[in-house]
């Protein structure tokens, strides 16, 4: 019996655009994700002009799918909370050696 092969894709957003990427990675075949509340780095340069820390709130969606729909799942992600949405997001996939749990 051969092994169902899986991804792990990772979104980050800027806060508050996690269910807009889930929304997005559903109707690509997912069906569901986890979203961790992070915070992002700002540029030096950025920092030094106004004189404060800038360290922006994010949201990282965690989901796992089946290798066949990853690029469906990227493409949609991109499409709807990408860098050039307002969710500023950014996605990548990474290979999973072992899954256990889905069905």
């Amino acid at each position: 019996m051969e092994e169902k092969k899986y991804e792990v894709i990772m979104c980050i957003v800027h806060a508050g655009y996690s269910s807009i990427a889930m929304d997005a990675a559903k109707k690509a075949g997912a069906r569901g994700g986890t979203v961790i509340h992070g915070r992002g780095t700002a540029n030096r340069e950025s920092e030094a002009f106004f004189h404060i820390a800038i360290e922006p709130e994010k949201e990282i969606v965690i989901i796992i799918v089946p290798e066949e729909i990853k690029d469906n799942v990227l493409k949609a992600l991109y499409e709807g909370a990408g860098l050039n949405t307002q969710g500023g997001g950014i996605a990548f996939s990474l290979s999973a050696e072992k899954v256990i749990g889905l069905s």
